[in-house]
């Protein structure tokens, strides 16, 4: 199955595993709209949504850069607009934008909890709903949300708080209601996960640079969407996928390609909300 002609639009997208998985696509010669802030150099975070275009052009996709605020709903109502007239249609719906803070409820300000709350389930909601129509169109419609399996296990809230943890399920949530709510229209929702830390400067800045040696490349999270998207989506939905398990399931037995320089499969660090395997 090959992404040739389909046409993917994004929230974020403008580096890390967001960029990853547009290139992969692009690699196909697909059609991707990003949904981003991020129009000059952040003095901590490498990539703009402009070098994350150009990337997807040198992959050999299209590229249709918009800069704006996945909280603004007039943004994204005009950007897919924008992105069905600039390419003919929508195929693929990507839930990537995400925003991170693990304080202890007693620490974090109610700002940064709306902050992370308005990105993560209401803008994957707001971007999803948005397109609706237009999936509807596709021969091969998907919405694919990145975001965990949902665990009651306590555990979770105490490792990731509380704030973090809810933001998080309310993008699976969204996964969840709209794989129902779809399922007449043969549009999938599914949401992907990573098994191990990805080693992105997002998370370099929260859990400190050291990770980077226990951590796979964002290219597991690109190959395990690309084999997630090109699934039929009539009958692939409802699923809370795990990177390796998917590809495991495409017939990959080699997982190193994806380790860092000098990284070790042994000494790879879990990612919250997976269980170790037996």
């Amino acid at each position: 199955m090959t992404l040739a002609g389909k046409s993917i639009i994004m929230s974020g997208g403008s580096r890390g595993i967001g960029e990853a998985i547009a290139t992969r696509a692009a690699a196909d010669g697909a059609n991707v709209a990003l949904l981003a802030k991020t129009a000059e150099p952040h003095p901590a975070l490498p990539g703009t949504i402009h070098t994350a275009a150009a990337a997807i052009e040198a992959a050999g996709g299209h590229a249709l850069p918009l800069v704006g605020d996945i909280r603004d709903d007039d943004f994204v109502t005009e950007a897919v607009a924008r992105t069905a007239a600039e390419f003919g249609g929508i195929d693929i719906v990507v839930n990537n934008a995400s925003a991170i803070d693990l304080s202890r409820t007693e620490d974090i300000s109610m700002k940064k909890y709306d902050l992370m709350n308005d990105i993560n389930g209401r803008g994957s909601f707001l971007l999803s709903q948005a397109c609706i129509e237009h999936l509807k169109l596709s021969d091969n419609a998907h919405i694919l949300t990145l975001s965990p399996p949902i665990s009651l296990d306590p555990k979770w809230f105490g490792t990731t708080g509380v704030a973090y943890t809810i933001a998080k399920y309310a993008m699976s949530l969204v996964t969840l209601g709209l794989s129902e709510e779809l399922r007449e229209y043969g549009i999938a929702a599914n949401s992907l996960w990573p098994r191990t830390a990805i080693d992105t400067a997002a998370v370099r800045n929260v859990l400190g640079g050291d990770m980077a040696q226990n951590s796979r490349t964002p290219q597991i999270m690109a190959d395990a969407a690309h084999a997630i998207v090109t699934q039929p989506s009539s009958t692939y939905t409802g699923q809370f996928l795990i990177d390796d398990e998917v590809l495991a399931a495409e017939g990959v037995t080699d997982f190193s390609v994806y380790l860092n320089e000098g990284g070790r499969e042994e000494d790879l660090a879990l990612d919250f909300w997976v269980e170790p395997t037996i």
